[in-house]
């Protein structure tokens, strides 16, 4: 069972299933970031839902993405609930949503500065518009869509490396995904990155994030489920999901016994 616990201030790590769960308590969180912006190197965040965990299990190079991560944050309430089944630890998780607006205020308070990548123009410029009513004094220092081409990308790597953002945002759309981001990992320059999948989406207006209380419930998966009724075949990872935790329970049982 891989149930090592790394202690570090304001924050504690857990190996749940062979991949690393960070646990922050959300008084916390801002002084986290701060504290991975002062290293003054590339710091890349995770919010880890159920399906990118088994992701991790399974993909060579999403797991290396996750294991390097600084700060891998839950958002599935089927991890949390995982965790406490296992190595009976509280983790925290959080509102995709809620996490960023936190990181945003962390980083306008600070006046540090942020760059988006990724979306449509159109859904960036009003996510980018909203931002900037919202978070005033944060220093946004540069925007490109997801529509550039392969032979433009090292030009815009560039040019985030040159902004060097405190928060480099990079949403859907982009060629290859959130692993954009540990592909280009070393060509990025310092700061925190962060995959928001369509949350400029949600900053455009264009979409609506859960609410708190369904959220809280674990039933924000109703409204995916409803936008793309594919989604219900999820049924099949989430049984195997519950197989894997059982089998590891057994297995620690079996050796505590002997």
């Amino acid at each position: 069972m891989a149930d090592e616990i790394i202690n570090e201030i304001n924050r504690e790590r857990v190996h749940f299933l062979k991949v690393p769960i960070d646990i922050v308590e959300p008084g916390q969180l801002g002084q986290v970031a701060f504290q991975l912006l002062a290293e003054g190197k590339e710091q890349n965040i995770i919010l880890l839902s159920l399906w990118d965990l088994l992701r991790a299990r399974r993909n060579a190079e999403y797991q290396n993405y996750v294991k390097n991560a600084a700060l891998v944050i839950p958002i599935s309430k089927s991890i949390v609930s995982g965790v406490r089944f296992l190595l009976k630890k509280q983790v925290v998780r959080y509102m995709p949503f809620d996490f960023v607006i936190n990181l945003l205020t962390m980083l306008e308070n600070y006046e540090f500065s942020t760059y988006f990548l990724g979306s449509k123009k159109h859904i960036l410029t009003k996510a980018e518009k909203n931002i900037r009513e919202t978070f005033s004094a944060l220093r946004i220092v540069g925007r490109y869509s997801a529509s550039f081409s392969r032979k433009d990308e090292p030009t815009i790597i560039e040019a985030i490396r040159k902004a060097s953002p405190s928060l480099l945002l990079v949403s859907k759309g982009v060629r290859g995904g959130e692993c954009w981001i540990t592909r280009n990992n070393e060509r990025l320059g310092k700061g925190l990155r962060l995959w928001c999948s369509d949350l400029f989406d949600v900053f455009a207006e264009r979409k609506r994030h859960p609410s708190q209380t369904s959220f809280e419930l674990g039933f924000e998966w109703i409204g995916y489920y409803l936008q793309n009724p594919f989604k219900l075949l999820r049924i099949f990872p989430f049984m195997y999901y519950n197989i894997v935790l059982l089998l590891y329970k057994l297995t620690a049982a079996i050796k505590n016994k002997k």
